[in-house]
């Protein structure tokens, strides 16, 4: 019961689907921890700049308590303050838009490779008229009937 169990999820876990679902999750996650690097490390730093020099990733609204003099999110919520992280949020919005973004760009290039392989290539060859034995689109005659027929262009 154990190894016929053992061989069946052995079956299913190397089927090509699952592998490919398996890369494609690893590589996500990867892509997503660059973009996440992306947002936090470049970009919300150089918007700080032209926001007038904050950080803007530890931006909070204190909704409860007394924070002190805390200028983190993660200071408030230590001192006991109950806070809306609006910072963070802004910055896990972007990080969002640009993984869509790049999704969208990834599955637009997939969907155009695939119309331009089911587009069926240009007939290179036509029935002749007399013995409807396959001819070249350019032929004057056929070569086994030896009817001449009309050029196509």
């Amino acid at each position: 019961m154990a190894s016929r169990l053992l061989k069946e999820f052995k079956e299913f876990a190397m089927k090509g689907s699952v592998v490919d679902l398996a890369v494609g999750i690893i590589i996500g996650t990867a892509f997503g921890a660059i973009v996440k690097s992306l947002v936090d490390d470049v970009i919300m730093p150089l918007a700080g700049v032209f926001l007038g020099g904050l950080d803007y990733s530890n931006r909070f609204y204190v909704i409860k308590g007394d924070p002190g003099n805390a200028t983190t999110v993660d200071a408030a919520r230590e001192a006991g303050a109950s806070v809306v992280a609006y910072g963070k949020f802004a910055n896990n919005v972007l990080t969002f838009l640009i993984v869509a973004l790049a999704v969208f760009l990834l599955v637009k290039g997939i969907n155009k490779m695939r119309r331009k392989s089911d587009k069926e290539p240009m007939p290179t060859t036509r029935p002749c008229p007399e013995c409807t034995t396959s001819i070249a689109k350019a032929a004057r005659r056929c070569p086994s009937c030896t009817a001449p027929v009309a050029p196509l262009a």
